[in-house]
């Protein structure tokens, strides 16, 4: 004989089954919010690497600017040289022209040279004779001499002239 429902419940067996439902309704994995590759992904760049990006790049900035500096600073200064050279070349040329001139300016300034052309070419002699004329004489006196051309060339005070030559 048998009596249905008399046989004994197995107490841990009800845990199980508990268990069991509680493990089928959960799932087989467990979600983290904000977290994977996703949730990485949509998140960006961190504010460190965005500050230590922005210092390379000032640094590497500075550095550009810094040698641009010094680039200009330098085609400055070859063009200053450059210049420089070019006026001390030219400085150089005046002083030798400058010297070849006076030596041609006292080469045609030479008295002997002056009557040797004046005697050869013109037929000019030096004389001894020459003409006293006083520019401050007074005007009734002028008056009062003859005024032919004969007259006004006296040589009444004639004093030899020193030799040129």
């Amino acid at each position: 004989m048998r009596y249905q429902g008399s046989e004994a419940y197995k107490l841990d067996g009800a845990e199980r089954r508990r268990e069991r439902r509680q493990a089928k309704s959960a799932p087989s994995f467990e979600v983290v919010s904000g977290g994977g590759l996703d949730a990485r992904a949509r998140a960006g760049v961190s504010p460190e690497f965005v500050a230590r990006v922005r210092t390379v790049l000032i640094v590497a900035a500075a550095l550009i600017a810094l040698g641009m500096a010094r680039v200009a600073l330098s085609s400055a200064t070859v063009t200053l040289l450059s210049a420089n050279s070019e006026l001390s070349a030219q400085v150089e040329e005046t002083e030798s022209l400058n010297e070849q001139l006076r030596i041609q300016r006292s080469a045609l300034l030479s008295n002997s040279r002056i009557s040797r052309i004046a005697t050869q070419n013109y037929g000019m002699i030096l004389t001894n004779d020459y003409v006293t004329v006083d520019l401050d004489a007074d005007p009734a006196e002028e008056a009062a001499q003859p005024s032919d051309g004969d007259a006004a060339q006296t040589t009444d005070v004639a004093a030899p002239q020193a030799d040129l030559s």
